[in-house]
């Protein structure tokens, strides 16, 4: 909060030392912004200021600092069918879906596996939760199997 006691100057906010993923409104003094994975360390020195046009003042120098989020990992394995539900032999499968979901219900992409040889998949990058995984089979002309047991990972 700022107050000016010659009331009705215009107030011009500044920052020294921003970090490059963060924004300055020089209007409010907000600082503000999202950091990336990439960007996490520690940014000292930062300074708001506010003059309006005569006097100054500032906050004392702070530090803020990132710390990167520790991202989880799933390894999924399965054997890949080999004959169709009425029990023929399977001859054009063209690979598998990877189906999965954040608890409470919070459903991700499908992971499209093109290549029928694939037993094994691992889904990267998942932040802390419990998950569920399905796997889906494809044919050539895209018919998916039934679902898959429910495998399920929590992620610290």
């Amino acid at each position: 909060t700022v107050s000016d006691p010659d009331a009705g100057d215009t107030l011009t906010f500044d920052v020294s030392n921003l970090p490059g993923w963060a924004s300055f409104d020089t209007a409010t003094g907000r600082l503000f912004g999202t950091p990336q994975p990439g960007d996490a360390g520690s940014y000292s020195n930062i300074v708001i200021s506010v003059n309006d046009g005569s006097a100054s003042d500032s906050l004392p120098a702070f530090t803020i600092t990132v710390e990167a989020v520790s991202m989880g990992s799933a390894t999924l394995s399965w054997t890949a069918p080999t004959q169709n539900t009425d029990g023929s032999a399977l001859t054009d499968l063209a690979g598998f879906r990877v189906y999965w979901t954040r608890l409470p219900n919070s459903a991700g992409t499908p992971i499209t596996l093109n290549n029928p040889g694939l037993t094994t998949y691992v889904v990267e990058n998942l932040a802390a939760g419990t998950y569920e995984f399905t796997l889906r089979a494809f044919d050539q002309s895209g018919n998916e199997s039934v679902d898959s047991n429910v495998a399920t990972k929590t992620i610290q």
